[in-house]
């Protein structure tokens, strides 16, 4: 089993506390239905700041995160697979999956 990181970007923000429910009941069947393949439910990102050699910007740069959850799976094809039922997608937003090498 390996360890994948499912970054967010996009999506879109409710507009109402009832929508803020909508989109929380959502994501908590997603998870619910991931089972025990979720390591770290992870949590929403705020400002971001890229940090390089030319110096420092704000905003994250051209798909700035926008969250992370961490996975196990059996490989990227079936964390991939996961990764498709996710709430971020139906609002207009994509999830990045990437192994966690072990070191």
């Amino acid at each position: 089993m390996a360890r994948f990181v499912f970054v967010y970007h996009g999506g879109s923000a409710p507009e109402s506390e009832e929508q803020g429910k909508m989109v929380m009941a959502e994501w908590t069947a997603w998870f619910e239905k991931l089972g025990a393949a979720v390591v770290d439910g992870g949590a929403p990102l705020g400002m971001s700041r890229t940090v390089s050699a030319r110096g420092v910007t704000d905003g994250g740069g051209s798909n700035p995160a926008s969250g992370y959850s961490l996975v196990d799976a059996a490989n990227i094809g079936a964390a991939t697979e996961l990764a498709r039922g996710c709430p971020i997608i139906k609002a207009g937003g994509s999830v990045e999956v990437a192994e966690a090498m072990a070191m």
